[in-house]
């Protein structure tokens, strides 16, 4: 009974890494995490597709987070973006060395959207997240940003 188990899931790892494309959906996922892992499969040479940006949390105080983002938004020198899916993306950036060869192929690999598009939307998707109360949402925070301008 246990080899049973065994070989299954031998063959679920060997699906895992034949697979080159993964649909993450961001719902109820915390940022730093799902940005972590996305950084680190691009890495390994495979498309990252996230779907649903907006809905990714962010966990800590909530005057803490808007206060960093905000503060990070007056930056002359720095473009800041103000989407949450080009939020996103630029946390994943900050987890790869975007600037040399590896990290910049392994960047232009990983895909954001807000919402999940019409090509994706009958694809089998990984769940990233789950539900929790009182944290910050992405999109949120987006929309703070847009009405601090």
């Amino acid at each position: 009974m246990t080899e049973e188990k065994i070989n299954k899931k031998d063959r679920q790892e060997t699906i895992n890494v034949l697979q080159d494309k993964i649909i993450i959906n961001a719902e109820n996922a915390v940022l730093g995490r799902l940005a972590s892992f996305s950084a680190k499969q691009a890495l390994l040479g495979k498309k990252i597709i996230i779907v649903n940006s907006e809905k990714a949390v962010i966990s800590g105080n909530r005057a803490n987070i808007i206060e960093k983002y905000l503060k990070m938004r007056k930056f002359k020198k720095v473009k800041f973006p103000s989407q949450p899916e080009q939020i996103l993306k630029r946390t994943i950036r900050g987890m790869l060395s975007y600037k040399m060869g590896r990290g910049e192929a392994a960047f232009k690999n990983i895909r954001c959207y807000k919402g999940i598009p019409i090509e994706f939307e009958k694809e089998k998707k990984v769940k990233s997240g789950r539900e929790k109360k009182n944290l910050l949402k992405l999109g949120e925070v987006a929309e703070m940003l847009k009405s601090q301008k």
